[in-house]
C-alpha cells in the first residue's frame, strides 16, 4: 500500500518534465497516456517490496533490451532522480552486454553520455532562443 506522505514515482522519476511527458503521451492518445499513469506509475511502480532506484535501474535495463532510447533516456534520469549513482546507471548498462550485445549497450551509452552532457550545459541566457534539452 503506497504511503500518502511519500511522492508518487512519477513525481520522482520525471520530476520537472512530468507535465511534458504526460503531454506528449496524452497527444498520443488520451485513453494510452492515462493507462501508462494510472496502471504503470500508480500501481506498478507503487508495490512495495522494491524500492524506486532498483525499479528503475531495472527499468533501464529493460529498455536497453527493447532498443527504447527516448524512454530510456526518461527512465535514466529517473534513476538518478531517484538515488542512483551515475556508477551504478553505468554497471545497470554494462550488465546488458552479455546478454544483448555490444550494439545495444554501445547505444545505451550513449543516451547516458547525452544525458550528463545536457546536464552540464549552462542555462540558456533568457532571450537567446530555444535551447534543445535533448531530454524527452
Amino acid at each position: 500500500m503506497k504511503d500518502d506522505t511519500a511522492p508518487r514515482a512519477r513525481d520522482v522519476i520525471f520530476g520537472t518534465q512530468q507535465p511534458r511527458i504526460q503531454q506528449r503521451l496524452d497527444d498520443l492518445d488520451p485513453d494510452l497516456g492515462a493507462y501508462i499513469r494510472d496502471f504503470a506509475y500508480d500501481t506498478v511502480y507503487d508495490r512495495p517490496a522494491l524500492d524506486l532506484k532498483v525499479k528503475e535501474l531495472i527499468a533501464c535495463t529493460l529498455l536497453v533490451s527493447l532498443g527504447s532510447p527516448p524512454e530510456l533516456r526518461t527512465h535514466i534520469r529517473g534513476a538518478l532522480n531517484a538515488g542512483a549513482t551515475e556508477a551504478e546507471v553505468r554497471d545497470a548498462l554494462m550488465l546488458c552486454v552479455p546478454y544483448l550485445g555490444f550494439p545495444r549497450v554501445v547505444a545505451a551509452f550513449e543516451v547516458l553520455r547525452h544525458h550528463l552532457a545536457s546536464k552540464e550545459r549552462p542555462a540558456p541566457v533568457t532571450g537567446a532562443g530555444p535551447v534543445d534539452s535533448g531530454d524527452q
